[in-house]
């Protein structure tokens, strides 16, 4: 999520055997007595906190949004999901050999084109150094191979993704300082203050970019050429603890309103389906809140319609009704199938899909929807 969003990476890689256990340890107790905590009350600092915190057991940059079509083109959109994780493994402070694997990136990318019914997908995963993956500690500047994603002093970030599936080229220009989630950056994600994460969003990245795909993979005319325009939620959450033993997954939306809010929140499920954990976060064009405390942990998310894929059986509630703050917003999804495999980095299949925010039969707006736990649960 963002949220405590990728502790499955732990889960994964210690199923594949890429993180060892230390000797006369577990895996878990590793994980939760060898890396930095995330404690309240710590003040975020920037631009240092917008790079990497190898301290941290894993770590995320995502970035979603809906990028519209030059005027001179059929009116369409089209959905952009990146993400880069980072993964610190249990070799971290053991071994002093440059060639240790004490950090791992990962990557994911992402378009929904309407009319095609299904995502056009990429994935990368390398080790960190010898040229073969970075993540700066100073600022934004993370790489895997050709796949980029950096901030530079005029707070531009430059985002390219280059695989034979797709191309995805996109300058983002902040206007806003960042956007502290939870107690000042301090987001709680369970009962205990022990599940939390270090988090900031950025909601209106203003963007401007370019995006192809293979011929074959164009179900309807789309853009090929004239730059792409849209806001785009950037989110950068950092933690070293896993979910609550109970937790099975979570659902998060960060959402673009058409009167200049952004609304973003999350529930974490038990696995009886029952939320174990909520929160929201709704503020105006100055960042100012237009939640109260007590309005933020009453949200409640309601399913409206499932979908289940032909390939993983897996039933997502695609459709949801938000309730918050005494109103009611409908979410669609772009088009159903926006399920994501990614065997070929972290195995983990979840749901990241474009949305449209209705209320009362209206648009008004449109943003992301994030499904996790549907398929397996997001624990060790």
């Amino acid at each position: 999520m963002s949220l405590a969003r990728r502790h499955w990476l732990v889960r994964l890689l210690l199923a594949g055997g890429l993180i060892p256990p230390l000797a006369g340890g577990s895996p878990l107790r590793a994980a939760t007595t060898r890396f930095a905590p995330v404690l309240p009350g710590t003040r975020l600092k920037f631009p240092r906190d917008h790079g990497a915190h190898p301290e941290f057991r894993i770590e995320w940059w995502y970035l979603t949004g809906w990028l519209d079509t030059p005027a001179t083109q059929p009116e369409r959109a089209v959905g952009v999901q990146i993400t880069f994780f980072r993964l610190a493994t249990s070799w971290q402070r053991d071994h002093a050999s440059r060639f240790a694997a004490r950090q791992l990136l990962f990557a994911h990318a992402a378009l929904a084109i309407p009319g095609r019914g299904r995502l056009i997908t990429a994935e990368r995963v390398a080790r960190a150094g010898l040229g073969l993956a970075e993540a700066s500690d100073t600022d934004t500047n993370l790489s895997i191979g050709d796949w980029r994603l950096s901030r530079d002093s005029a707070d531009r970030y430059q985002a390219r993704i280059v695989d034979p599936a797709l191309t995805i080229d996109l300058t983002l220009q902040a206007h806003r300082p960042p956007l502290l989630q939870g107690e000042l950056g301090f987001s709680r994600k369970g009962p205990s203050t022990a599940q939390a994460s270090y988090y900031y969003s950025r909601p209106w990245l203003e963007a401007t970019g370019r995006i192809s795909v293979p011929a074959a993979a164009r179900a309807l005319p789309m853009p090929t050429a004239g730059e792409l325009k849209g806001p785009v939620w950037f989110d950068h959450e950092w933690s070293s603890e896993l979910l609550d033993p109970e937790a099975q997954g979570w659902d998060w939306v960060g959402l673009h309103l058409n009167d200049g809010s952004a609304l973003m929140a999350f529930r974490i499920r038990r696995r009886t389906g029952e939320d174990l954990w909520r929160t929201a976060n709704w503020v105006n064009t100055a960042q100012e809140p237009l939640l109260s405390a007590t309005q933020a942990e009453s949200i409640r998310f309601e399913t409206l319609r499932s979908w289940r894929s032909p390939r993983t059986s897996a039933s997502w509630p695609v459709a949801q009704r938000l309730h918050i703050s005494g109103r009611t917003l409908e979410l669609q999804p772009l088009f159903d199938d926006q399920e994501l495999q990614t065997q070929g980095s972290t195995g983990v299949t979840y749901w990241e899909g474009a949305v449209t925010v209705h209320e009362a039969n209206r648009v008004i707006g449109r943003g992301y929807l994030e499904l996790t736990g549907y398929s397996q649960a997001m624990r060790i």
